[in-house]
């Protein structure tokens, strides 16, 4: 199927995941005590064109905005770093249906001129796992990237913001 001139190709949006059946469910035996990675979801937030969007690749540090850079542990040696906000969210559901359970955000910039960038790999670890525990951590984040990222998960289901804590909604939303 050819496209016409002047159309563009849409591409497919991508959803947060949401959780499967547990696969230990039943028994206590081989895999249990691991860490089921299936309903936590990598947003990326680029702070300078204010827009927030879903990098699956983000989960193995293999995201468009990683690929390709050789990140150091101190900011100082990427002065000139573009920021990011690597936004992890975890999806659980209740009764009314799903909701965003943890949002944690993590600093990271990238300077493509020369191929280098700051991230804090303990953090981003520790920002995931507490994540999936049910965490809120936004608050460190700069105003305008927490309205994007509050615009954004609205924006993708209101029905998960609406039954999210109020925690969150809060962190994001305050003046």
């Amino acid at each position: 199927m050819a496209e016409e001139k002047g159309e563009k190709k849409e591409k497919k949006q991508i959803q947060f995941t949401i959780i499967k059946n547990d696969p230990t469910d039943g028994h206590r035996g081989f895999g249990t005590g691991v860490l089921n990675l299936e309903n936590v979801t990598p947003v990326f937030i680029d702070v300078e064109e204010r827009k927030a969007f879903i990098d699956m690749g983000g989960m193995h540090a293999r995201s468009q905005v990683e690929r390709g850079i050789k990140f150091l542990p101190n900011k100082e040696e990427v002065p000139n770093g573009k920021p990011y906000w690597l936004v992890w969210v975890t999806v659980e559901r209740k009764e009314e249906g799903p909701y965003y359970h943890g949002v944690t955000a993590c600093e990271l910039t990238v300077d493509r001129s020369i191929r280098r960038g700051y991230k804090s790999l303990p953090e981003h670890v520790n920002r995931m796992d507490k994540s999936l525990k049910g965490h809120i951590i936004v608050s460190h984040m700069d105003k305008e990237s927490k309205k994007v990222l509050a615009d954004f998960l609205k924006n993708h289901d209101p029905g998960m913001w609406e039954r999210s804590d109020e925690k969150l909604k809060k962190d994001l939303e305050e003046e």
